[in-house]
């Protein structure tokens, strides 16, 4: 069996940052173990398989398709950077020639459409509710020991925890924080949390770029430590912060990489825009890689 596949770096304008995802095309269905042993052979966050939803259909100029998510563990609901990298193969390497796309998921119809300098993607905004802290208090501690938490949410629709931590600290402390992931699904493990989010308010701008809000992604319960840029999470992070600053239009600096995620128009309705630049995408040859780099 052949099949195409590709690693696209998401959130990203420069080869090898950003979050890398693998990108599987599927002329006709797999079983279902095989997308998880391709998943766990290629060892990344996540990977992603779009199939074509009719015998017809073909990569260039259909629009619709069907997109699944596996982590090397299991499928998951919803990957925002394996989204943005699935359309970047067929806008860059497949040339689909469609202004938007649009991807059939378990979490309902998603759209991608060109922009002068990248891809933006329509995403579901899920809401939060509080959390009591003595709840998910032995998850919290096991993960960040006694570091200062301002506020606990939990967002049912894609079980994550939200952890703000207090505003005392500042950015360079959440990317050095050490946060022990090999225990958390030990300590939770009745199945209602598959995410930790840590997350951290802004700082005004001075010598460097403002940004609204800091954060980064832990999700041990579905074989990902940590998810380095993860376009999923702004669901619930998106929501949040625009309720906590008052705020449509923000932009963070996701996680300790210095990868930039510009988001715009975040609470226009039930869903936000996430923008993501694509460059360097690769498809493994027999015995070798074929490198390209796409600039617009």
């Amino acid at each position: 069996m052949k099949l195409p596949i590709f690693i696209a770096d998401a959130f990203t304008a420069r080869a090898f940052r950003g979050n890398p995802a693998a990108v599987c095309l599927l002329e006709d269905k797999l079983d279902e173990d095989v997308h998880q042993k391709i998943a766990k052979e290629m060892n990344l966050s996540e990977t992603a398989f779009i199939r074509k939803l009719h015998p017809t259909d073909n990569f260039t100029q259909s629009s619709c398709f069907r997109l699944r998510w596996f982590t090397p563990a299991s499928e998951v609901p919803l990957c925002g950077h394996a989204t943005l990298a699935s359309a970047a193969v067929l806008f860059y390497k497949t040339k689909n020639m469609n202004s938007t796309l649009t991807f059939v998921t378990l979490s309902g119809e998603l759209k991608a459409r060109r922009a002068e300098d990248g891809i933006i993607l329509d995403l579901p905004l899920y809401p939060t509710q509080p959390k009591e802290f003595h709840e998910v208090k032995n998850l919290i501690k096991s993960a960040i020991g006694d570091t200062l938490v301002q506020d606990v949410c939990y967002s049912p629709d894609t079980q994550n925890l939200l952890v703000r931590l207090s505003d005392s600290y500042d950015r360079s402390f959440l990317e050095t924080l050490k946060v022990n992931t090999a225990n958390l699904t030990q300590v939770e493990n009745t199945g209602k949390v598959k995410g930790l989010i840590l997350t951290l308010k802004g700082e005004p701008a001075g010598q460097t770029q403002a940004f609204d809000f800091y954060s980064r992604y832990f999700a041990p319960w579905v074989g990902v430590a940590e998810d380095p840029v993860t376009g999923s999470a702004h669901t619930v992070l998106s929501s949040y912060w625009s309720q906590q600053l008052g705020k449509k239009n923000m932009h963070d600096l996701f996680g300790s990489l210095d990868a930039e995620d510009q988001s715009q128009g975040l609470v226009h309705g039930p869903r936000h825009l996430l923008q993501g630049f694509r460059d360097h995408i690769y498809s493994p040859g027999a015995g070798e890689s074929e490198n390209m780099s796409y600039r617009q």
